[in-house]
């Protein structure tokens, strides 16, 4: 039923494969960033079960919507026979259900409308006519599904999975499609014959994130620089203008996200929501909130709440791989010569954003940081850390704090190295010191490991016997687990 060619993804395949046999109406919601493998994973898994498919056209108006979704359904469902274009969406899904009631007799099948949020232009009353379509036809067809897919995640949540009009409590399924992990990554790069080292997979990741169709970039028999200069450095390349074009087809009024984003990529360690509205000159209120909510939606940015703070607190990081790595080097060199990236990833700018980078790397993999713990089965909570003093000498930041149900907490201290990490005395006592900050500030009676992660290892010293309780290594964040959501 499913394409081999499929990497990963399965909670998603098992969800759409269960739609197929479980003998009632379902109207199933999927959306993720753009790139992210939405309709390649719907088409591997439901193509001989499509029966209509029609993906909306972005920045049209009305007429031209509705004439491309008819030509579809003559095409589709017609016989190839022409059908005359319809006067409004309650017409055009009217038609849709005369044509699909054919379909329905014998085994379940699927309507697939992608790029849903494109086909609701103003004034159109298209979701309205859906709603309409759903609830006086689709949902009592029990050999019938419905999925709608859209990479405007922020339109699809607010408008279908939290609808309050006709599609309230309707949806049945859910898929908010993810990018890869490195276990997922690694995988997937295999499977185009792309043989790279767990260093050399990390490199790639810290440039296009897990997003299949950036790695899809990748060429056998190169190295992730190569592949980044082709993919990013040249004119030709297919991420040197992905930056705009993604931000755009996402958004409407796309020029505050970018706002937003340059502001986050300036400051690597967060900003706070006021913080964000003082430096991008936003208005507070609820608009800042839908943006804010757009872009996090969207799988741009990510809100961390420091520990011992509320929602209100949280710091707002800029977590896109891609956008992050376009705004610090593509950016800034793009009228540069050939061999440009291998020679900015031999500088100290790089070998400074990288280890930022790692750090996010790690967030988005805390999972597989509990399991190489031992720890996935207690149940705890992750945030980051910054001490209240102003000084920066007593100071202190902690890059992830896990804080455990069996009277533990783990701090976490992360490290990306070319070689194996060693601790000379000075940067032990300012970890020693971090330790003392910690307990005294958060008045914690709880047992404080501190933990190291770092990609190549550490060199044991007399500096870290003793002061480091766990270090975690690149290997082992290169694992499988069960995703949430």
């Amino acid at each position: 039923m499913t394409n081999i060619n499929i990497i990963g993804r399965e909670e998603e395949k098992a969800l759409l494969e269960g739609i197929l046999a479980n003998g009632i109406a379902d109207l199933a919601v999927v959306y993720g960033r753009r790139r992210i493998g939405k309709t390649f994973l719907i088409h591997n898994c439901l193509q001989k079960h499509i029966s209509f498919e029609y993906s909306g056209i972005h920045n049209v108006d009305t007429s031209v919507q509705l004439t491309g979704y008819c030509q579809a359904l003559a095409k589709q469902l017609n016989n190839n026979i022409d059908l005359p274009v319809t006067v409004d969406w309650f017409a055009a899904f009217d038609l849709t259900a005369k044509l699909m009631q054919k379909k329905l007799r014998r085994k379940k099948t699927v309507l697939f409308l992608d790029e849903f949020p494109w086909m609701q232009t103003p004034k159109s009353n298209f979701l309205a006519a859906f709603e309409q379509f759903w609830n006086t036809w689709a949902s009592r067809q029990n050999n019938l599904a419905i999925i709608l897919c859209g990479s405007a995640a922020s339109w699809m949540i607010q408008n279908v999975v939290r609808n309050k009009g006709g599609l309230h409590n309707r949806i049945t399924q859910k898929i908010a499609l993810q990018p890869f992990t490195l276990y997922e990554t690694e995988a997937f790069l295999k499977s185009r014959n792309v043989q790279l080292n767990r260093y050399q997979v990390t490199q790639l990741y810290m440039a296009f994130g897990g997003v299949p169709h950036y790695l899809n970039q990748a060429s056998a028999g190169q190295s992730a620089v190569q592949i980044i200069e082709k993919a990013c450095f040249t004119k030709s390349g297919f991420l040197y203008n992905e930056f705009t074009d993604l931000y755009k087809a996402l958004f409407d009024a796309a020029d505050r996200h970018f706002k937003v984003i340059r502001a986050l990529a300036a400051k690597p360690m967060g900003l706070s929501r006021n913080e964000i509205i003082r430096v991008c000159k936003l208005q507070s209120g609820g608009s800042t909130t839908n943006l804010l909510e757009e872009l996090s939606a969207s799988g741009f940015i990510t809100p961390y709440i420091p520990m011992g703070k509320k929602m209100k607190d949280s710091i707002y990081k800029l977590t896109d791989e891609y956008s992050i790595f376009y705004l610090k080097f593509m950016e800034p060199n793009r009228g540069g010569s050939k061999g440009t990236w291998a020679r900015l990833s031999d500088t100290p700018a790089w070998k400074s954003w990288s280890g930022f980078a790692f750090e996010s790397i790690c967030s988005k993999h805390i999972p597989a940081v509990k399991i190489a713990l031992g720890i996935n089965g207690i149940y705890s909570e992750t945030s980051i850390w910054k001490s209240n003093r102003n000084s920066s000498s007593d100071g202190a930041q902690i890059d992830l704090v896990i804080n455990r149900r069996d009277n533990c907490i783990n701090l976490c201290e992360i490290k990306f190295y070319e070689n194996k990490f060693s601790l000379d005395r000075k940067y032990a006592a300012a970890l020693q010191q971090k330790k003392n900050i910690f307990r005294l500030e958060t008045k914690t009676n709880k047992h404080l490991f501190i933990t190291l992660i770092t990609n190549m290892g550490i060199q044991p010293d007399e500096n870290s016997i003793g002061l480091i309780d766990q270090y975690i290594s690149l290997d082992q964040l290169f694992v499988p687990w069960q995703k949430e959501g």
